[in-house]
């Protein structure tokens, strides 16, 4: 039996906890490589801490996790600040098809907490300590006096910055969070709308691309200052469609489509030559795609594994 401080132990929380503390970090980031830096450097103060004398691992954890973010997003707010274009948070790639929950219970709770990019967006709009308490209440659940002890701030102060937060984000919130209809709904299943995409952006058809976008669809691309990239937010399907269609002349022949999970949802990755040069997520509503996100800075692709197959 694993008992406090033996490598069996720490063993047995960092593969229980890394689920929970990588969706925190992740959250208040918007960036996966950070995220999982500072899941692993809060793994190593606990180890060099020890945790014999830590009643609450969990809440350690999670404490030392929100604060390293807090840390971390104040002295990079300067390069925020000058980031050219558009910003995006880095594209979290799962498995098509994947169910965590049937294999653990926390995990799952994790996985169906919204990770769709624009409600990722939405708490971009919080303050960093706005969106620490928002996430560690309406996403781990935590209670207000557990909050307070993480931020340093009173229970009553937490409750009133939460709420204010809340009324921030106000019915957007659960507007973004990218639920997908069942499967027999009469709205076309998201997987099925961007299998017909790239089907129609392979073959530059204008036309089905139109369909499939709402009239309001919104097309964001962030390319850092890296590579090319459109400066700004493009709003119309036809404006859209008419773009789009142009990117078979633009990418270089051996690209590939590959249908994955991004964020939660259905999306593409698009690599060539041993690269992931693009991936893009989209949200839904109605059978269409409201919103198109592509990330094309390589900064923010490095960490999306290769993948096999894919449409050409």
């Amino acid at each position: 039996m694993a008992v406090p401080g033996d490598d069996a132990y720490q063993e047995s929380v960092y593969k229980s906890l890394k689920p929970l503390l990588f969706s925190l970090a992740y959250r208040m980031l918007g960036s996966v490589m950070d995220a999982e830096d500072v899941v692993q450097e809060s793994f190593m103060a606990l180890e060099r801490t020890g945790s014999d004398h830590i009643v609450n691992v969990r809440a350690y954890l999670c404490k030392t996790v929100t604060n390293r973010c807090l840390n971390l997003l104040q002295s990079s707010a300067k390069k925020r600040e000058l980031y050219q274009g558009p910003w995006l948070p880095e594209p979290l790639i799962g498995e098509p098809g994947r169910t965590p929950e049937a294999d653990d219970p926390l995990q799952s709770y994790v996985h169906k907490e919204s990770l769709a990019t624009a409600y990722m967006l939405l708490l971009q709009q919080l303050s960093y300590v706005e969106r620490a308490v928002f996430l560690l209440r309406e996403v781990l659940q935590y209670d207000y006096d557990e909050i307070a002890d993480i931020v340093g701030k009173s229970s009553v102060n937490c409750r009133q910055i939460y709420h204010r937060a809340k009324r921030s984000l106000g019915s957007r919130a659960s507007e973004a969070r990218g639920e997908v209809p069942p499967a027999d709904s009469a709205a076309a299943a998201p997987a099925r709308l961007v299998e017909q995409f790239v089907h129609a952006l392979a073959n530059a058809d204008v036309d089905r691309l139109m369909h499939l976008l709402s009239a309001d669809t919104a097309l964001t691309m962030d390319g850092g200052g890296k590579v090319t990239a459109l400066p700004r937010t493009v709003v119309g399907s036809k404006r859209i469609a008419v773009f789009m269609a142009t990117m078979p002349d633009v990418l270089p022949p051996d690209a590939a489509f590959h249908l994955a999970e991004v964020n939660g949802l259905p999306g593409v990755v698009v690599q060539s030559q041993g690269q992931t040069i693009g991936v893009a997520s989209f949200d839904y509503a109605d059978g269409r795609i409201a919103a198109i996100y592509i990330v094309v800075n390589p900064d923010k692709l490095r960490h999306v594994a290769l993948m096999q197959g894919g449409h050409s």
